[in-house]
């Protein structure tokens, strides 16, 4: 299965986004994904078998209890891919932060109470 095929689905997108915290219990998992998506149980093991078969995602056993953390190397491989696409979105993002900081630095003088060198005025003819 493609990166973009497992990454496709909603569910196993939410599953990741979790995993992001750290290890997570699938009965942790299966709660969470079965009150925001409304599956069952057995979907949810069915998600987390297809982002352990594609990599995506790690299992450990703790006991009785199975321990799901992230696998970043298909991951690296995405962003790896999604590198050719940068150059649409990295310069307007760069002109954002450009336009944002220059807003910032314009509301900041315009707040500063007037010095004195301010309120003087250099070009009163004497």
């Amino acid at each position: 299965m493609h990166a973009f095929d497992v990454l496709g689905d909603p569910v196993r997108r939410r599953i990741l986004e979790l995993l992001t915290d750290g290890e997570t219990t699938a009965g942790g998992l299966c709660d969470v994904i079965r009150r925001e998506f409304g599956i069952s149980q057995p979907a949810v093991s069915q998600h987390l078998k297809v982002l352990r078969d594609n990599g995506f995602a790690t299992v450990r056993a703790e006991g009785t209890r199975r321990l799901y953390a992230v696998d970043p190397r298909p991951l690296r491989e995405v962003d790896r891919w999604l590198d050719n696409f940068r150059r649409f979105w990295t310069p307007p993002l760069h002109a954002l932060a450009t336009e944002l900081a220059r807003g910032k630095r314009e509301r900041r003088l315009r707040e500063q109470p007037p010095t004195t060198d301010d309120t003087t005025d250099h070009g009163r003819d004497r």
